[in-house]
């Protein structure tokens, strides 16, 4: 049951995330998630760091849609700055928003992947679909709402036990 936690690739941040092999596997879109994932929950804009990446992304031939569990105020105030189309109050993992990013992108599943800081929304929602999946350090997960605090509880006892079945990567492994 834990394994359909399992992401493909285990990345510190989105920046580690080496585009040149996506395209090698004929990935031509990202589904992102955007708290923890691409900036703070509590930072309302993109970095310059994360702009500059996200504009290398784009004219590498990358697709990129925004994929947020989050309200529409907060996702696109993110996205709409910077012309990425986004999906608000996505309720992931459930896969009709995972079809609507996908229809956005025009993409199929296998050209497709998910990005996200969460195994229980981002990996098992891109999962569930048949995507390539990147799980990400989440980056200030103090600053985390008590939903996704439950989670990640949830997540501690399903790494632990796909730790113990020897099913979790170790750090040499990713």
């Amino acid at each position: 049951m834990f394994q359909r936690l399992l992401p493909d690739q285990i990345v510190s941040a989105v920046y580690d995330i080496d585009l040149s092999a996506l395209r090698a596997r004929d990935i031509r879109g990202i589904i992102t998630d955007l708290d923890n994932t691409l900036v703070s929950a509590k930072t309302p804009l993109a970095t310059p760091e994360l702009a500059a990446w996200l504009e290398k992304v784009k004219s590498e031939g990358f697709r990129v849609v925004v994929l947020s569990n989050n309200n529409l105020t907060r996702v696109s105030k993110f996205a709409e700055p910077l012309g990425i189309p986004f999906i608000p109050a996505a309720r992931k993992p459930f896969s009709a928003a995972f079809r609507r990013a996908l229809e956005l992108l025009g993409l199929s599943p296998e050209e497709a992947v998910v990005v996200g800081d969460q195994m229980l929304t981002d990996i098992l929602g891109g999962r569930r679909m048949g995507m390539h999946t990147i799980l990400v350090t989440p980056i200030a997960p103090g600053e985390e709402g008590w939903g996704t605090r439950i989670n990640r509880m949830i997540e501690k006892v399903a790494l632990s036990r796909l730790k113990r079945r020897g099913l979790w990567p170790t750090k040499e492994e990713r």
